[in-house]
């Protein structure tokens, strides 16, 4: 699993040079409405699926579903589209297929995130140094068909909505840090939508974990951990469950350590339970700690809602990526000065900020930038509108010998640092989150 642990980089676009591209419009004060739904993604027949940049491997069953989930929220002239794909990542190219096919709601306000799973198809069309490529566009096409339907289907769905959020503390055996055992964030934040009998409309999920229980190397395709955790809030609440990563980078992976079978104790390596029944109990436990967390959460009749986005300009300085860039046949949009543009979004719900990372933000970025954030409950959603692989500050980069995967597979040294003073100016000049 060591290999496993150490794949987890995906492909996005991200930039450096930040370009506002709207203003924070009057935030109306009609109600709110939410609507949700979801598509299988999953397959007619196996094909292999991806861990990272490199060779895909082979898969002969399936345990789960890989969905699209969709969760519309709209208040007055304001709506922003959340769209969850159980996927490792799903880079901006195909995300604007997606949104040019949901003409009803801005497309500069329509998240796309992915779970990062291990055990999906490629849905980047990494070059394979021969001529060809690791992906079967064929799929990425159904993707982003079955992402648009859901969206839409959210939409015809909107209906007048509570919602009630919470941030806690999520307890149990669920997730630590491969690099360093207890860096990391235990803080799961929950948004719930509820319909005028107090029903669940949707039931969102935000958490920092590497989903790769499984991994990609056993032959199965699997949304992993993220499955039965949608599958348990479903069965618990009704409506639709969601997932949306958090700042994972670095190694926050599932907690599926055998702790009385040590590998190697003096570095803190254990061997690890790699069954879907693993992958049960960690889902499991966290839709129990999600229901913990939100049950005695205020419920919000009317919450304001606003949201502003951001272009963003990073340099690449990474050969290997750069080579991805220019020789994937999706034809990855990039600038002439060797950069690429990501998409930042920041959402003001009521009380809650919720900021978005285009790639597999370090912890400790994740840290600073909540402390940063206004709202009283702030969320990072990992992996969204982009996911260009590991962001982490100049002094991580390269600083010891377990951080050279994640310094071979970032933008550049210099990543982290734009996105969060970026990031940050996006927090200033926007207003502060309901008190």
């Amino acid at each position: 699993m060591a290999a496993q642990r150490s794949a987890g980089w995906v492909f996005g676009a991200i930039g450096m040079v930040v370009i506002l591209s709207g203003l924070w419009g009057a935030e109306s004060r009609a109600g709110v409405e939410v609507g949700a739904a979801k598509r299988s993604i999953t397959p007619d027949k196996f094909l292999p699926v991806s861990g990272g940049m490199g060779p895909t491997e082979p898969t002969h069953e399936k345990r789960g579903e890989l969905t699209a989930r969709a969760m519309v929220i709209r208040k007055g002239n304001v709506s922003v589209g959340i769209v969850a794909l159980d996927l490792l990542g799903f880079p901006s190219v195909l995300g604007d297929r997606v949104r040019a096919k949901v003409n009803r709601l801005e497309a500069r306000n329509i998240l796309i995130g992915s779970s990062h799973t291990h055990s999906a198809p490629d849905c980047y069309a990494f070059p394979d140094g021969k001529g060809g490529h690791t992906g079967e566009l064929d799929y990425m096409s159904l993707v982003c068909d079955r992402a648009a339907e859901a969206l839409n289907e959210a939409i015809d769905r909107l209906q007048p909505a509570s919602i009630r959020v919470a941030v806690g503390e999520a307890k149990g055996k669920i997730a630590y840090n491969y690099y360093a055992p207890d860096l990391y964030d235990r803080r799961m934040g929950v948004i719930q939508a509820l319909d005028a009998h107090g029903k669940a409309i949707a039931t969102l999920v935000n958490y920092a974990i590497h989903p790769e229980v499984l991994g990609n190397e056993q032959g199965i395709m699997s949304p992993d951990l993220i499955g039965p955790l949608c599958d348990a809030l479903e069965a618990e609440h009704g409506g639709i469950g969601l997932f949306m990563n958090s700042a994972q980078g670095g190694m926050i992976t599932a907690d599926n350590r055998d702790l009385s079978r040590p590998s190697d104790p003096q570095r803190g390596y254990w061997h690890d339970v790699g069954t879907w029944e693993e992958c049960l109990r960690i889902g499991r436990l966290m839709a129990s700690e999600a229901s913990r967390i939100v049950k005695p959460a205020a419920i919000q009749n009317d919450p304001a809602l606003a949201c502003v986005s951001a272009d963003v300009r990073f340099p690449v300085a990474s050969p290997g990526m750069w080579a991805v860039i220019e020789h994937s046949p999706l034809h990855y949009p990039h600038n002439s000065d060797h950069s690429v543009t990501a998409r930042i979004n920041l959402i003001n719900l009521g009380g809650a900020q919720i900021l978005t990372i285009p790639g597999e933000a370090l912890p400790n970025i994740g840290f600073y930038l909540k402390r940063k954030m206004r709202g009283k409950q702030n969320m990072l959603f990992g992996l969204t509108n982009d996911a260009f692989g590991y962001i982490l500050t100049k002094v991580d980069f390269q600083s010891f010998p377990r951080y050279d995967y994640v310094s071979r597979t970032s933008l550049g040294e210099m990543t982290g640092e734009i996105l969060i003073e970026e990031s940050l100016k996006l927090v200033k000049q926007a207003p502060a989150p309901e008190r």
